[in-house]
């Protein structure tokens, strides 16, 4: 080979005595083929790829930049030089001897190389990134290989005369154009055209050298230094990575993986069946036996009611594959570079080894050294540039996976049947988004640990066989034993985890009760009960995470003992085995550099399996929620029918699939455009019915036909957190006449005059500023301008007042409304419409009774009739009552179509008041009159933007903390964990490091043995001495870490359990207002993620910044202590460190702080979209809500993203000064080798080759621990809000007061927030003894502020309220609240028991407990449930009908019996009969109490002994029903509205 070679170059291609002189250097054969052929080599196997762009492009070529055109410039010059050298050759040949081959070829071949380069450059305008990769390694390359014929031309030139002038010029020209293209292709080619791309994300268009450098992302942290980062400064996602796309992959492998995995569960299932029915004589079986074997199979359903029995089976083992499948490009690039960088981090030690030899030897040259010192260099520099790409990709695998995850849970949801549903409540599907999908994220990340960790463990294990031959074995013995105690520990900790989870889920359960009810819990005085539930599970909590703790301080434990155990181990082998075994410096810190490359995945490994293990149990359940059943709509068909236009057929449906009928054999047919009512009890399955409709039902036989869109109006009214507008339009488009006619037809204008920004007004989650019957008048005219083909409405007109239902019906609703070209289909409890329908169902226990029309009905005598005569005559009534009603109106004012009813009377909670309030001072804005004009000067008042009003924004944004974590949070944190805690926390750390110095220290001492005794026999006592100290020194290390940890695991519980104490205590003292102003999330998320971190986040950030800290300090040391000069390096070094740091730290933690803005709209958005599921689905609106999930999603994404790039960013440029490091320790090592001993040396090398890992975890750990510390500053901001009234003051009131219940106001004053307008101005009245009395008023006249200051949910503003001589301002809250007993107007149930419900502390007997139900009517249902008084109640008690809960809240107040009772008129939920039961309960019952009825229909009222009639927060009108209504004002006016004429009318 050789010979053919120097043939070919015409001299000596290889000669070993070249390298053994000082002045080394390569033979010119080497020089003209090895040097030149690799780099070229290179290039013609990766090149020709990049001009496929050319061949298959049909995107047009971007235009010719300067930068191109230099490039092009360049390359021709370089192929000119070639051109030249050619010629040169060839005139050269003719004038003498033939020339040798090479002198051709090499010319020729770069001719071609260069023709390349130019095609290269030219097809990458085709491409968004105009810069080639490939071709930037070749520059880098051939420059590299360039060098040494440079130098030694360099060096011939200076010794001698140049011998080949034109040949020497043409080199350097040569090696000078292609150092220049080098330096030019690292700058980023942008085309004009993608000027824009850039700017929403210049990643797109770096190139190369910016990628692996990730230097397009510095913009960005100097932005983020210069100013806190706002989302919008945030850079777009690439197109590939936006969740769309990445989901739409997912699902098509998700589709294909599902459908057999379904298969295998089919097979599981007809194998279990087959071995518990034993079929071999199961042909011949009775009737009756196989009837017994149903009944067995049928068991292990029933017991899933107590969720004690084995969950159901679901698809297994699907998820992991379609998730490879999906993401495999990633996976395989990652794969690569792990590889290349694993390989790498092997040659470190070898290189070491040749350095501390090149020390120990006298005769080696110079040169070599510097070589050495180079290579560690270039390693350690491609070491970190393989890393960086290598997490890179796993991080955008991490985040990839959790936003496919999360979009497909979102959009299961939307899909899922309601018994899938039923499964996991909303608390539980959010968990499977933040935790489950989370899980993955993190598991992404650490994947490739599963094959890198063994594969290092093996490789480490060679290397030392090769330097400590078989005594290694000890150390792996010692390693191998602590797996096995390691598992133990893992697996101790995955079960306490395991049951703190279950923790978790349920505190955050009750929690959001108690939030979603507290004004419940406020009134009802009932805090401390909740309160203890929540610390005794808090309790639970604790003592797991205790014993976590310890395990964990366990495993660090076993951990740091771990390397120094394994050297130790194997060194004392090592001597001791034989006398001729001598510990020198080569080989101990070779050994110990391959001990710390084992240490990694050593400690990798473990934690990536107990990863493996958590993941897989999120694996199961988001397998089990992915996998299970969708909806089954195939009972809902469309066919074309004619003269129909809902038609059921035998219709049987039911709301699990083996559950009881709600309703059975329905056969109805509804013609297009009728208006059809359906009456019926409580729970005589109305609800099912429209249920059944909407398909949200499982069919058991017979079918429903529908023709034509559907519009949908729940029960209880699904409002979005958007502005009142969108949630009209619904994602419509506007149609501004038609939107102003529906806002018309629903009686939407006066509330839009009273909302302080119109219908930009923006909304709280659950609709929390509107009041009940606005939502639901917002959620009728959101159905009324989806102008669908059929309406389902389920009793709409239940929460608005009477004379407004009466208004909806005659415009929106009945046969004259908007809608009466429609198919209607009418859900109501309100008898005085049925007269005006066309057709009447009545359901009794789930099947039509009867139907038609109404007199058809009368006629018949059936249950409808005898129901209608329970409540009087009503036939001839209601229709007098109407047409007097319209008969007064008309006279009042000419053409009844304009008469626009005033507003209704509704729940208004603080907020809706304040609003209110604010508004009417801006009520100039919007004039009075409803003329057109006026409309016209409004709706140009709306185009005109106006300021933001006070109070149109409802929610304060959330505060995003921006800047420097103040340092004070630090302290708080310390000392809520005691200072002295963490003084010895931080003197244990300390003695740790101070021993570990001493080890290593130690060990260089005992290497320089070997020089010392270089020929003798080594003592033994010396011997011992060594191997004994060195282990004690170690154990010592240990020992001061354990201390530490158990210390600081110890601290942090306490910690933990002050802040939660805080923050829980104060939450629940702060005054509704707060509730109404905050949303409930943002609270939860203080409970859930904030709380978690300081738990267990922050003590492990804490633990491991300290130790990351002292490790960096110590390695400096021992390095400077070898070689002193370093201390100088070390300056410039951490100035560039402190500043890099800075720079990157405020970005991290902004961007940290955006990640979690931007991801509590991700699962509010969850929240909403599954609370109104039913709503979404009639409407069909899947796709926007999904599309919304999408944008929503891509929104986090790009912060997380901009984040994991950011410490990208970071480690390279830390990973440079830990390669510099090691460089320069290196060379000084080299350059003062005449001063320095072998074991010296190798410590301060190794010591910096551990350097660059700790450098980057000591900036991680920092931005960690702030962001983290973040928490401790969220949770203090809600311990610091201001608290209500003290809940028991020194003054209490007289045993069982108040004994008569009179009630007295003085001149009582009353406002929202100190800066607003009074709402009550002045009132003065007494209520006697067990007087009844009605308060009316218009909306906003303070009739729900009279109740709020009863309970003191706001405090007077002057004068006072006297309970029998009491005055309650100078009581304790709960004192005084514990005395009175309110109804309150919508029902809220709490998760727990019945009994629980009723009585939280366990005040009252059974006895007593029953008593109360029986007089609710609730006796004979609690008895009939299969628990009786311990049934538990579902989340927001989901499982009883609204008219249940409504009488179980009317059992409260019966237990309570206090001597004043406050009924906020809750019958608007409830059918005539179950009102006419609370009526006749509260007459009889609390006869001898005071009663006050806030009253919304006047027929309740009517028999009070007197009325207070409220005006503008004054009393206006205050005297008995009869008095009132003769003298004509205010009252008589709302009388007649509501068509009571005189007394006897309403008495039913």
């Amino acid at each position: 080979m050789s010979a053919a070679l120097e043939e070919f170059c015409g001299s000596v291609f290889w000669n070993a005595s070249y390298l053994a002189r000082p002045d080394a250097d390569l033979p010119v054969c080497f020089q003209q083929t090895v040097l030149v052929w690799v780099p070229l080599g290179f290039f013609w196997i990766l090149a020709p790829w990049q001009l496929l762009p050319m061949c298959k492009s049909r995107a047009k070529k971007s235009s010719v930049t300067k930068l191109y055109i230099i490039k092009q410039v360049l390359a021709t010059l370089l192929m000119l030089t070639a051109v030249a050298e050619l010629a040169l050759a060839f005139v050269e040949d003719t004038e003498q001897d033939p020339l040798p081959a090479v002198q051709y070829t090499n010319p020729s071949l770069y001719i071609a190389t260069w023709l390349l380069v130019l095609l290269i450059h030219d097809a990458r305008r085709f491409c968004l990134c105009r810069d080639s990769g490939i071709l930037f390694c070749f520059w880098t390359l051939s420059l590299l290989c360039g060098i040494l014929p440079f130098q030694s031309l360099f060096r011939r030139a200076m010794q001698a005369p140049i011998s080949d002038v034109p040949r020497f010029v043409l080199f350097f020209i040569f090696y000078g154009l292609q150092l220049l293209l080098f330096l030019v292709s690292g700058f980023s080619d942008v085309a004009p055209e993608t000027k824009e791309i850039r700017k929403k994300n210049p990643e797109v268009t770096a190139s190369f050298l910016s990628s692996i450098t990730f230097e397009w992302y510095t913009s960005m942290v100097f932005k983020g230094y210069r100013k806190p980062l706002e989302i919008e400064d945030i850079w777009e996602l690439k197109g590939k990575d936006k969740t769309q796309a990445i989901y739409a992959v997912l699902e098509k492998n998700m589709k294909t993986a599902v459908r057999k995995a379904q298969a295998e569960l089919e097979k599981r299932k007809r194998k279990k069946r087959c071995r518990e029915g034993d079929p071999d004589h199961g042909n011949n079986m009775s009737k009756a036996q196989s009837q017994d074997i149903l009944v067995l199979e049928k068991q292990p359903k029933r017991k899933k009611k107590g969720n004690s029995g084995p969950r159901k089976d679901f698809p297994r083992g699907w998820l992991v594959k379609t998730l490879c499948k999906t993401f495999w490009q990633n996976l395989l690039l990652s794969v690569a570079f792990k590889l290349v960088h694993d390989g790498l981090v092997f040659v470190s030690p070898q290189l070491l080894k040749l350095l501390i030899t090149f020390v120990s030897d006298e005769e080696s040259f110079a040169w070599q050294g510097y070589l050495y010192a180079i290579l560690l260099f270039l390693t350690a520099l491609i070491q970190s540039l393989c890393l960086q790409q290598y997490f890179s990709l796993c991080f955008q695998l991490g985040i990839n996976v959790r936003a496919s995850l999360i979009a497909a849970i979102y959009k299961k949801a939307l899909t899922m049947s309601s018994a899938t549903r039923k499964e996991s409540t909303v608390g539980e599907t959010v968990n499977l988004m933040s935790a489950d999908a989370q899980r993955f994220m993190d598991m992404a990340n650490f994947i490739h640990q599963l094959w890198s960790s063994p594969l290092q463990i093996i490789l480490s294990i060679v290397f030392l066989w090769g330097e400590l031959g078989p005594s290694v074995l000890a150390g792996i013995a010692v390693m191998v034993l602590l797996i096995p105690i390691n598992g133990f520990l893992v697996a101790k900790a995955k079960t306490i985890q395991v049951r703190n989870m279950k923790n978790k889920d349920e505190r955050m359960k009750i929690m959001s009760e108690i939030l979603n009810g507290i004004k419940i819990l406020k009134l009802f005085a009932w805090e401390p009960s909740f309160e203890k539930r929540v610390n005794e599970i808090r309790a639970r909590e604790l003592t797991d995470l205790m014993n976590f703790s310890y395990l964990q301080s366990i495993s660090v434990f076993v951990f740091t003992c771990a390397p120094f155990l394994v050297s130790l181990a194997s060194f004392a082998v090592y001597v001791l085995v034989d006398e001729n075994n001598i510990l020198d410096a080569q080989k101990a810190f070779t050994a110990i550099s391959l001990f710390n490359v084992l240490r990694f995945p050593m400690a990798m490994l473990p934690l990536v399996l107990s990863s493996l293990v958590q993941t897989n149990v999120s694996t199961e359940r988001l397998e089990r929620y992915l996998g299970g059943e969708d909806l089954d709509t195939s009972a809902i068909h469309h066919n074309p029918i004619a003269g129909s236009a809902v038609r059921f057929l035998e219709a049987t449906f039911a709301w699990e699939q083996d559950g009881n009928a709600a309703i059975r054999d329905v056969t109805l047919d509804i013609a297009p455009g009728s208006l059809v009512a359906v009456v019926g009890a409580v729970g005589s399955g109305k609800s099912s019915l429209v249920s059944a409709m909407l398909g949200e039902m499982e069919n058991i036989k017979g079918h429903i036909n529908i023709q034509g869109s559907l519009a949908y109006v729940p029960q209880q009214a699904w409002i979005q957190n958007a502005t009142l507008k969108d949630n009209i339009l619904f994602g419509s488009e506007l149609d501004e006449p038609r939107y102003q006619q529906v806002i018309k037809a629903c009686a939407l204008l006066p509330d839009l005059e009273l909302l302080p920004a119109g219908d930009q007004t923006e909304i709280g989650e659950k609709g929390i500023n509107l009041s009940g019957g606005q939502k639901q008048r917002v959620s009728l005219a959101r159905a009324v301008y989806s102008n669908a083909d059929i309406y389902v409405l389920d009793d709409p007109l239940s929460a608005v007042d009477a004379h407004v239902g009466k208004y909806l019906f005659e415009h929106v609703l009945g046969p004259k409304g908007l809608l009466q070209k429609k198919t209607r289909i009418l859900v109501t409890h309100s008898i005085s419409f049925l007269p005006q329908v066309d057709n009447i169902v009545v359901l009794v226990a789930g099947a039509v009774s009867e139907h038609g029309s109404y007199s058809t009905l009368l006629a018949n005598r059936g249950a409808f009739a005898q129901f209608l005569n329970l409540y009087g005559s009503q036939e001839e009534d209601a229709s007098e009552k109407n047409s007097t009603a319209v008969a007064l109106a008309g006279d009042e004012e000419p053409g009844d179509e304009d008469i626009e009813p005033c507003m209704e009377e509704g729940p208004d909670d603080v907020v809706t008041m304040t609003l209110k309030r604010e508004a009417s001072i801006h009520q100039r804005e919007f004039s009075r009159s409803l003329s057109k004009s006026s409309i016209n000067s409004w709706k140009k008042a709306r185009e005109e933007p106006p300021e933001k009003l006070k109070g149109q924004q409802l929610i304060e944004k959330e505060a995003v903390e921006t800047g420097k974590v103040k340092f004070s949070m630090y302290l708080r944190y310390l000392r809520a964990l005691g200072l002295w805690y963490s003084f010895w926390v931080a003197m244990g750390y300390v003695g740790q490091y101070v021993a570990f110095v001493g080890t290593n220290l130690w060990l260089s001492a005992w290497t320089d043995d070997a020089q010392r005794y270089l020929n003798q026999t080594y003592p033994v006592e010396q011997r011992d001495l060594r191997i004994g100290v060195f282990g004690a020194l170690g154990v010592s290390q240990a020992l001061f870490l354990l201390f530490a940890t158990i210390l600081s695991a110890r601290g942090a519980m306490r910690a933990s359990r002050v802040m939660h104490q805080q923050l829980l205590s104060n939450i629940l003292r702060v005054p509704m207002s707060f509730f109404d102003t905050t949303p409930t999330g943002r609270i939860v998320n203080r409970f859930a993620k904030d709380i978690f971190t300081i738990d267990e986040t922050i003590p492990m950030s804490f633990r491991s910044w300290l130790s990351c800290f002292m490790a960096i300090i110590s390695t400096l040391l021992m390095i400077a202590l070898a070689t002193p000069f370093f201390a100088l390096v070390i300056i410039p070094l951490s100035i560039f460190y402190y500043f890099v740091l800075r720079f990157y730290v405020s970005t991290s933690r902004q961007l940290r702080r955006l990640d979690s803005v931007t991801r509590s709209p991700i699962y509010s958005h969850f929240g909403e979209t599954v609370s109104g599921l039913s709503v979404i689905r009639a409407y069909g609106h899947q796709e926007r809500f999904v599309q919304q999930n999408e944008s929503t999603m891509d929104i986090n994404q790009k912060s997380v993203y901009s984040w994991i790039v950011s410490n990208r960013w970071l480690a390279i440029r830390l990973e440079f000064v830990g390669s510099l490091v090691v460089f320069f320790s290196a060379l000084l090592a080299v350059i003062s080798k005449s001063t320095l001993q072998g074991g010296i040396v190798g410590l301060s090398v190794s010591s910096a080759l551990n350097v660059t890992q700790t450098l980057n975890w000591l900036v991680r750990t920092s931005s960690e621990l702030e962001t983290n510390i973040v928490a401790v500053e969220r949770v203090h901001e809600y311990t610091k809000v201001k608290n209500e009234a003290p809940w028991v003051t020194e003054k209490r009131p007289p045993r069982g007061w108040p004994s008569k219940g009179e009630i007295q106001f003085i001149d009582y004053k009353v406002r929202y927030r100190p800066e607003l307008e009074l709402v009550l101005q002045g009132i003065t009245c007494n209520i006697g003894s067990t007087e009844k009395v009605g308060v009316v008023g218009r909306t906003g006249a303070g009739k729900s502020s009279l109740t709020n200051c009863l309970f003191r949910v706001l405090e007077a503003a002057g004068g006072t309220i006297i309970i029998d001589e009491v005055d309650i301002a100078t009581i304790g809250l709960h004192d005084l609240r514990q005395n009175l007993t309110i109804i309150p107007q919508d029902p809220v149930l709490f998760t727990g028991t019945l009994r629980m419900n009723l009585d939280p502390f366990d005040q009252y007997t059974d006895k007593e407990v029953w008593k109360a139900l029986e007089l609710a009517h609730l006796k004979t249902y609690v008895q009939d449930l299969p628990k009786g008084l311990l049934h538990l109640v579902t989340e927001g008690g989901e499982n009883l009908s609204v008219g249940q809960r409504q009488l179980l809240c009317l059992a409260r107040a019966l237990l309570r019996k206090a001597k004043i009772l406050i009924l906020d008129e809750a019958t608007a939920a409830v059918d005539l009969e179950t009102d006419h039961l609370i009526q006749t309960t509260i007459r009889s019952e609390f006869a001898a109490c005071t009663v006050l009825t806030i009253a919304h229909r006047l027929h309740t009222i009517m028999d009070s002994n007197r009325v207070m009639v409220l005006q503008a927060g004054r009393i206006v009108e205050y005297d008995s029903p009869e008095e009132l209504l003769k003298k004509q004002g205010v009252f008589s006016v709302m009388a007649k509205d509501a068509g009571i004429v005189n007394i006897e009318t309403t008495m039913l």
